[in-house]
């Protein structure tokens, strides 16, 4: 079934190749766009169309509305794919699209703004009687401010911009001098990246869980949830291993947070391919973290489960199509590992760019990848190069499997991770399915 009949991908590397492999399994046409660093990149040639829309800075080419809007018009695409990052996220687009008749895939641009803006997903969550970690549900305005909240709440602190997303814009703060100093650079950052200096904090939660949970709604009432990714095996914020279901969850704690999430996402009446993101402390609580209103990087591990796409259900959902309950699935199959490939160093985890000299890779795993032999990684973007996921009856098949499929990889030209993630999959604490978010920094970076 064709949903639409040309879609332009606002994005690039494996998420844009993942986007055009479904939409060519569908007979949908696809639009690439893409910087100049980018045009020897395999998701321009593997698009029916391709469209320079700028220079490499992401701010003059993927961040480049009226371009890539523009595109979409010139080569008669009726609908544009977001992808995750960029303008994934952003309600403006999600608007400017509606306002030049494209189908923007994903939420309304409201919702996305709603979402998107940290304090007021707290404040909405809270209504829906969603736990939410203890915290400041207002923009602080001074560190004088900030400091007064923090000693009433207790100190260790959170501090996060509330415009901030993919662990940027997060600081961990234990006493008034480090808030003091961390306030403004924070504030800076904040304004740098995403536009907007406002700042809130929270109690800072000690050896968490990151568990978070996937959900799909369509604009005729239906949602529903396809179970948990558990992501706490993270580098500086950001997630390098993924699984689902949760080691962590039994089947009470599991069928309550995936209700929570789905009871949250109806608040906002939310609509396409969504994520809800919890924290869950040692005893088992669960709290509210952020919403994603796009797909992950992680989606792999869920339609691994699942049996399902998701991009297919991207696409159907918005076409105005209704989900159909034969395509529901009703109760998870096996396992699913997720290992992110970066072309970074192990242990200091700094971008590593350069040419791809040499990539081998197990076949016979489920592979997600923005680059081949003789690429170049760029220093213009992020340096993840792609991901390899695994599947298994139980968890200790689907990390054998992914042990095996690590084994089976060779990389050079850039330094990668690779031995970092082959050490967490060989880690008693990670067989055992006992970690938490500072796993890395206290398991395996001495």
């Amino acid at each position: 079934m064709s949903y639409f009949k040309k879609v332009l991908i606002a994005n690039r590397g494996e998420i844009a190749r993942r986007v055009i492999r479904t939409c060519k399994r569908l007979s949908i046409q696809t639009v690439a766009v893409y910087s100049e660093a980018d045009k020897d990149a395999l998701f321009v040639q593997e698009a029916d169309e391709a469209v320079c829309i700028g220079p490499a800075p992401v701010k003059k080419s993927y961040l480049e509305m009226d371009n890539i809007i523009r595109a979409a018009k010139e080569t008669g695409a009726c609908a544009i794919h977001p992808g995750y990052g960029f303008l994934a996220e952003n309600g403006t687009f999600a608007q400017r699209c509606s306002e030049e008749g494209i189908t923007f895939i994903g939420p309304t641009a409201s919702v996305i703004r709603l979402m998107g803006d940290k304090i007021a997903a707290r404040n909405q969550m809270k209504a829906a009687g969603i736990p939410i970690v203890p915290g400041v549900d207002r923009g602080l305005s001074s560190a004088e401010e900030a400091k007064q909240a923090a000693n009433a709440i207790g100190y260790p602190i959170m501090l996060k911009a509330s415009a901030g997303g993919g662990g940027i814009g997060m600081q961990i703060v234990h006493d008034d001098q480090e808030l003091e100093k961390a306030f403004e650079s924070t504030a800076q950052r904040a304004g740098s990246y995403f536009g907007d200096d406002t700042l809130f904090l929270e109690k800072y939660i000690a050896s968490p869980r990151h568990i978070e949970v996937q959900i799909v709604g369509d604009s005729f009432g239906n949602l529903v949830h396809l179970w948990e990714r558990e992501c706490s095996i993270q580098r500086r914020n950001q997630k390098i291993v993924e699984e689902a279901p949760s080691p962590f969850l039994d089947p009470k704690a599991r069928e309550a947070l995936c209700a929570a999430a789905v009871r949250g996402a109806a608040s906002i009446g939310y609509t396409n391919v969504g994520t809800m993101e919890f924290i869950v402390d040692e005893r088992g609580q669960y709290y509210f973290l952020e919403m994603n209103t796009r797909i992950q990087v992680e989606h792999p591990v869920t339609e691994e489960i699942a049996g399902v796409d998701l991009v297919e259900w991207q696409l159907k959902i918005a076409a105005g199509l209704p989900l159909d309950p034969a395509d529901i699935p009703l109760a998870p199959k096996g396992h699913s590992i997720e290992c992110r490939l970066y072309a970074e160093d192990a242990r200091t985890f700094m971008p590593s760019p350069g040419k791809i000299e040499t990539l081998q890779l197990p076949e016979w795993a489920r592979l997600e990848f923005a680059v081949t032999e003789g690429s170049q990684v760029t220093p213009f973007y992020d340096p993840m190069i792609g991901k390899i996921i695994t599947h298994g009856a139980s968890r200790q098949e689907a990390i054998q499997k992914m042990k095996d499929a690590l084994r089976g990889c060779v990389i050079s030209g850039i330094n990668n991770n690779l031995p970092l993630l082959a050490s967490i999959m060989d880690d008693p604490a990670f067989q055992a399915g006992t970690y938490d978010t500072k796993f890395v920094e206290t398991a395996l970076i001495k």
